[in-house]
């Protein structure tokens, strides 16, 4: 990484964003889960992004350059299972598998999105529910570690793989899809 590159330091919430936008990345899931990595925006604008923390950037934040302008922060489209069910108690025993797998998903009012893969959308059809795939920006959910890098790594002091059974509470996400 070329340390002639402008600098992105800081991030602008959708909610507070004003200011002069010279460019946009656009960035799935992963990539928006990022404290340092050379960047090129859609408009040809190199900079590095450089924050203090690794940091969950949301459609709609912008990242701030050392001269003060900013760069929009996009959700790109990504393939993903949207996941129904016949009713609210049938859609939630979905959510539970699925946050048995401990994957990344967004809920929603009557459907649950997660990343694409068929062997989640074998068991989601299994237990009764419907599983198709569809194309559109992934926001799930941040759990409650959202305060580290949203899926990344947690701190309550265990590691070991997860295609076991075990009796321990998570309500998070790793960021993996076990098979």
């Amino acid at each position: 990484m070329s340390s002639s590159l402008i600098r992105a330091t800081k991030v602008i919430r959708r909610d507070a964003l004003s200011g002069e936008i010279v460019d946009r990345i656009v960035l799935d899931h992963g990539d928006r889960h990022r404290r340092r990595m050379a960047m090129r925006g859609v408009g040809g604008l190199s900079f590095l992004l450089d924050l203090p923390a690794p940091t969950v950037l949301d459609d709609g934040d912008a990242l701030v350059l050392q001269d003060g302008r900013l760069v929009w922060v996009e959700a790109a489209p990504e393939r993903l299972l949207e996941i129904r069910a016949a009713d609210d108690l049938a859609l939630k025993r979905l959510i539970w598998h699925i946050g048995n797998r401990h994957i990344p998903a967004e809920i929603g009012a009557d459907a649950v999105h997660i990343a694409y893969d068929h062997v989640l959308a074998e068991m989601v059809r299994g237990l009764g529910g419907t599983a198709e795939p569809v194309e559109r920006p992934f926001r799930p959910e941040g759990g409650a570690y959202a305060g580290e890098a949203a899926g990344h790594h947690h701190g309550h002091g265990h590691a070991h793989e997860h295609d076991h059974a075990h009796d321990h509470p998570h309500p998070h996400s790793h960021g993996t899809v076990s098979g």
